[in-house]
């Protein structure tokens, strides 16, 4: 282990000047910076303060690992034989905080190489473009479909008895099961159903209330649909 450490120490100064290390290293801190406070408020339902600051310290971590790397291959080998040693364990996240830590690694390594202004424009430009999206929810299925069950008696006739309602509040409906429950003194009618954007629910389930006699009424989301 102390042999690694050396090699990967040997004739750093060689390569790395003080200036050139702090440049690389306020830099990389503005680029945590910009990507932590991007994420933070972009990731409103799944933020984690964690990931947030993460985020902030591994611009800087693969900066300076870069920086003593540099083009020696002997420190390269060393490092990658140190870091083999290290185990990373952590359970699978959201898409978006992958893509996040990729981010971080890009950043981390413009800095490195010293590539500052490209690496700013990148951080700059992809930071306006997720602020954005978030913003204007890109990508975002507008229509979700939903589950209506309703329970009826079994002398009310269902065939049209609800179609009107269905016609006023949804965009579209379909009847896709009916079942007896309660020893067969009630049916249960399963509609998938697409609401009006616009359109009250509190007011869709007060109408079909008096129309079921007030009995059970249930609107649950499905499943998204484009």
């Amino acid at each position: 282990m102390d042999s690694l450490f050396n090699n990967i120490l040997a004739n750093v100064s060689q390569d790395i000047t003080p200036t050139s290390a702090i440049i690389t290293i306020i830099v990389s801190v503005v680029f945590g910076l910009a990507i932590g406070f991007t994420y933070y408020k972009t990731q409103e339902e799944s933020y984690q303060r964690n990931m947030a600051v993460t985020l902030m310290m591994l611009p800087v971590i693969l900066s300076v690992i870069i920086l003593f790397v540099g083009s020696n291959i002997a420190r390269a080998f060393s490092l990658a034989g140190t870091l083999s040693i290290i185990r990373f364990r952590s359970a699978p996240g959201d898409p978006k905080d992958i893509g996040f830590i990729f981010f971080d690694i890009a950043a981390g390594l413009a800095c490195g190489v010293g590539l500052y202004g490209y690496g700013a424009v990148f951080v700059a430009l992809l930071c306006v473009i997720m602020l954005i999206s978030e913003k204007y929810r890109l990508f975002e299925k507008k229509a979700v479909q939903k589950t209506l069950k309703i329970t009826i008696p079994e002398n009310l006739n269902y065939q049209g008895t609800f179609d009107e309602i269905l016609k006023k509040y949804t965009k579209s409906y379909t009847l896709t099961k009916i079942k007896t429950t309660d020893l067969g003194s009630l049916f249960e009618l399963c509609y998938n159903v697409i609401m009006q954007n616009d359109e009250n629910e509190q007011e869709f389930i007060n109408e079909l209330r008096c129309r079921n006699g007030n009995l059970n009424i249930m609107l649950s989301v499905s499943a998204p649909v484009k």
